[in-house]
C-alpha cells in the first residue's frame, strides 16, 4: 500500500516532534546561568577548603619535627590564594550575607598564614580549624540561600556536595593533620585520643549517608554522570575501612608504632582526593543540567 506525500510528511513531524519533545525531558529550553556560576563558586570553596585543609596539616607535621613539610605548605598557601580570587570574581561573591561572610573568612585566612610559625602548633591548628569550620558554614549558606535558582538536581546534587561530602573531607583532614601530628611526636594525649574518636564516629556516619545520597543521585539522574562514579563509591568505601583501621590500631592504641607520619598524612590525603573526585562529578553533572537550548 502507497503512502500518500502529505501523510508521509505528517509522520516525519510528528516522530520529529516526539523526538523533540522527548529531548527537552532532559534539557531546559534555556540554558541556567545562575546555576552555571554557583557551580564555578562551589568549585573554587572546594579549593579553598582543600588548601586550607593541607595547610593545616602540613603546618601542624612541621611544627611537631617534620621539616620537609615547609615547601608543600608554601604551594597550599598560593592555592588559598587562587580559590579566594576566582570565588571574588563569581556573581555570588555580590549575594548580601554569602559576599559578606566570605569576605570576613578570607581576611581572617590571609591574617592568620601570616603568623602560623609565631604560636604554638595547637593553637595554629585550632586556628585553622575554626577557619574551616567556617568555610563549611558559609556552604551551608550556599546550599540554603545560593540555590534558589538551581533545578532540582542542582539544589539535591549541591545539598550533598555542601553538606556531605565538604564535612566529611573536613573529617578525614582533621583526623589526617591531627594524627600525622601524633605520628610524628610518638605521643598522644588524653584529648587527642577523645577527638579522633569523635571524629572516627563522624566519618562513619558522614560516608554512610554520602552511599545513600549518592546511590539515589545515580539511580535518578545517570544521564548526568558517567561510570567512574559508581568506581570512586567502592574505592571510598575500603579506602575509608581501612584508614580508620589505621587510626584505630596505630595512632589510638600506639602512637609510638612503626607507623610513618608522611605515609598517615598522604593515606588521608589519598581518600580526600577520591572525595574530590565524587565533588567534581556532581558539578560536571550541575553544570550539564544547567545547559539548554539557546
Amino acid at each position: 500500500m502507497k503512502i500518500k506525500s502529505k501523510d508521509l510528511t505528517m509522520r516525519i513531524f510528528l516522530v520529529l516532534a516526539l523526538l523533540m519533545f522527548s529531548s527537552l525531558q532532559a534539557k531546559s529550553l534555556f540554558s541556567n546561568d545562575e546555576q552555571a556560576n554557583n557551580a564555578k563558586y562551589i568549585g573554587a570553596l572546594k579549593d579553598l577548603l582543600i588548601a586550607t585543609q593541607k595547610t593545616r596539616g602540613l603546618t601542624n607535621s612541621y611544627m611537631n619535627g617534620n621539616k620537609s613539610a615547609l615547601l608543600l605548605i608554601h604551594s597550599n598557601k598560593r592555592d588559598m590564594k587562587k580559590a579566594i580570587g576566582e570565588m571574588e570574581s563569581l556573581p555570588l561573591a555580590s549575594h548580601p550575607t554569602i559576599g559578606t561572610k566570605a569576605d570576613s573568612i578570607f581576611q581572617s585566612i590571609t591574617k592568620l598564614n601570616h603568623i602560623a610559625f609565631d604560636q604554638k602548633a595547637s593553637q595554629t591548628f585550632k586556628d585553622y580549624t575554626g577557619q574551616i569550620n567556617q568555610i563549611l558554614m558559609l556552604a551551608q549558606s550556599i546550599s540554603k540561600q545560593g540555590s534558589k535558582g538551581l533545578s532540582d538536581f542542582g539544589k539535591d546534587a549541591s545539598t550533598t556536595m555542601m553538606e556531605v561530602i565538604l564535612p566529611l573531607a573536613e573529617q578525614i583532614g582533621k583526623m589526617r593533620g591531627m594524627g600525622s601530628g601524633i605520628v610524628a611526636k610518638k605521643s598522644i594525649t588524653d584529648v587527642q585520643k577523645f577527638a579522633i574518636t569523635a571524629m572516627l564516629s563522624e566519618i562513619g556516619s558522614l560516608e554512610s549517608r554520602l552511599q545513600s545520597d549518592m546511590k539515589k543521585l545515580l539511580s535518578n539522574h545517570k544521564n548526568l554522570f558517567d561510570a567512574s562514579v559508581k568506581k570512586n563509591m567502592a574505592s571510598l568505601k575500603k579506602a575509608v575501612f581501612a584508614y580508620t583501621d589505621l587510626t584505630n590500631k596505630k595512632v589510638l592504641a600506639s602512637a609510638k608504632s612503626e607507623c610513618v607520619s608522611s605515609d598517615y598524612f598522604n593515606y588521608g590525603t589519598d581518600i580526600i582526593t577520591t572525595l574530590i573526585n565524587i565533588f567534581n562529578a556532581n558539578n560536571k553533572a550541575i553544570m550539564k543540567d544547567s545547559e539548554g537550548w539557546i
